[in-house]
């Protein structure tokens, strides 16, 4: 199956799966409460020091902030528009951080542990029959590749940069929806030799 995580023994890999997943929960209800940019500073200082914690290969992940690019300059673009450039550098700098943060949990947690993790909120399913493994894991899948997701755009649009030089395009949306669909059916067909939503076991 197609992974994201950096296998290590850093103090992140050590925390429990729960709490790290808790810790940006509340982190992103604190931020979204807050509208003044300059706080968001230290908070995406923290960040990136989270990530060279984790040596070269947790810098390296920062590039995913490129696949972002376009997006974060829209809004940014929107609000210069609209007279409100303070309130534009606030909403980027909390989506960097939250991204970040969330994208931070995902290469430091096994697949198995953030499934463990999100399991118990769906316990209350069992008393009408349902199992609580399967939207678990469509919790989990959707924490886990989100990134990923971000990767393959981000690898597309280097793509079309070299050789168009432009730097992106909305021809790329048909590539990566191809793209994912085919990582979708990659995901399907090692979920099926492992058995399914229920099958999938440590």
């Amino acid at each position: 199956m197609i992974s994201i995580y950096l296998k290590g023994n850093s103090w992140a890999h050590k925390l429990p799966a729960g709490l790290k997943l808790l810790t940006v929960a509340v982190g992103s209800l604190v931020l979204f409460r807050v509208t003044t940019p300059w706080i968001f500073l230290p908070c995406l200082v923290a960040v990136i020091a989270m990530y060279a914690s984790l040596g070269r290969e947790g810098l390296r992940q920062l590039k995913l902030l490129r696949g972002l690019t376009v997006f974060l300059v829209v809004i940014l673009g929107l609000h210069w528009f609209s007279g409100t450039m303070e309130e534009g550098a606030a909403v980027v700098l909390r989506l960097i951080v939250l991204f970040l943060a969330a994208n931070f949990v995902s290469i430091t947690t096994r697949m198995d542990d953030m499934l463990d993790a999100v399991l118990p909120l769906f316990k209350p399913l069992e008393w009408f029959g349902i199992s609580p493994r399967k939207p678990a894991l469509s919790v989990a899948l959707v924490l886990r590749f989100a990134p990923h997701l971000m990767q393959v755009f981000s690898m597309l649009r280097e793509a079309w940069q070299a050789r168009t030089g432009s730097k992106t395009s909305w021809r790329l949306i048909a590539p990566f929806a191809v793209q994912s669909l085919r990582m979708s059916d990659n995901v399907a067909e090692a979920l099926k030799a492992r058995g399914g939503s229920e099958g999938l076991s440590r």
